[in-house]
């Protein structure tokens, strides 16, 4: 019944074999670290991890109607059983972003810019509720190129190299480290399922391309206005652990446009 030759299905046995569980990793050697960092050290890595936190909550409550509209689709199980995979992933990022802020003590999360809000309180929900009654291939186009593009393939692919370039190439918090090691191995997952499934979409309908880039040129300056907005606090001034916004921006147009290549070749 099943085909074993299909991506999600391969997708699907990798997220079996590769489990992590968030209580396992020891933060002892990241309390340590956090308590001798300057306050804006860590204010940027708060400010970071809020963003992350409130991602990885808003993606969980709003994957479900995407696995739904694939179900009445029919003759994708390969590609249900991965969204099983992917829907207890998020709900394991959550758990350890939480674990994370409670560890180190982190102060109350910071106020989050209107383009976060605008991204994850209008776009995402409102892109995947719409699922639950119009489950037609522009608007499964619409909702990944939503979920599966921007938010995980741009805007948290950049949000891993801030954590990378803030903490491991500074030799601080390994725990950390590991932890946003972890969920960016479940998230290149996901990430491999929304390319596939696009290409589904986009070889049985070419002319979803049209829709396709008008929702990512709708999305994009929002996506690349998070990026520089997390940096806003430190324009004209030192900048901690010295990051430099241009890179984190000309970073995340790299990470769309590798994306958007991806789906170019296979079209």
């Amino acid at each position: 019944m099943l085909d074993q030759t299909l991506l999600p299905l391969s997708l699907y046995h990798k997220a079996k074999q590769l489990v992590w569980d968030p209580r396992d990793i020891d933060l002892a050697q990241d309390v340590r670290d956090w308590q001798r960092m300057d306050e804006r050290e860590r204010d940027i890595i708060v400010r970071l991890s809020a963003q992350f936190l409130g991602g990885e909550v808003a993606v969980t409550h709003d994957l479900t109607p995407l696995l739904a509209a694939i179900r009445r689709q029919g003759g994708l199980l390969e590609e249900e059983m991965f969204l099983t995979t992917q829907l207890f992933e998020e709900s394991k990022h959550v758990e350890w972003f939480e674990r994370w802020w409670n560890a180190m003590g982190a102060p109350q999360s910071p106020a989050l810019s209107a383009p976060y809000r605008q991204l994850f309180e209008v776009e995402l929900p409102a892109a995947l509720s719409r699922l639950l009654h119009d489950d037609s291939p522009r608007a499964q186009v619409e909702a990944m190129a939503t979920y599966h593009i921007i938010i995980e393939g741009v805007l948290a692919e950049t949000g891993y190299h801030g954590y990378a370039r803030a903490l491991r190439d500074h030799g601080l918090m390994p725990g950390t480290v590991r932890g946003m090691e972890l969920v960016q191995r479940d998230e290149a997952r996901h990430i491999a399922y929304g390319l596939y499934a696009l290409g589904r979409l986009l070889r049985g309908e070419p002319a979803l391309w049209d829709a396709l880039m008008a929702r990512l040129n709708a999305l994009l300056p929002l996506a690349l206005d998070i990026v520089s907005e997390t940096f806003a606090p430190y324009y004209g001034d030192h900048i901690p652990f010295g990051l430099d916004p241009a890179e984190f921006v000309a970073y995340a147009g790299e990470q769309f446009d590798h994306r958007l290549s991806v789906l170019e070749r296979d079209r």
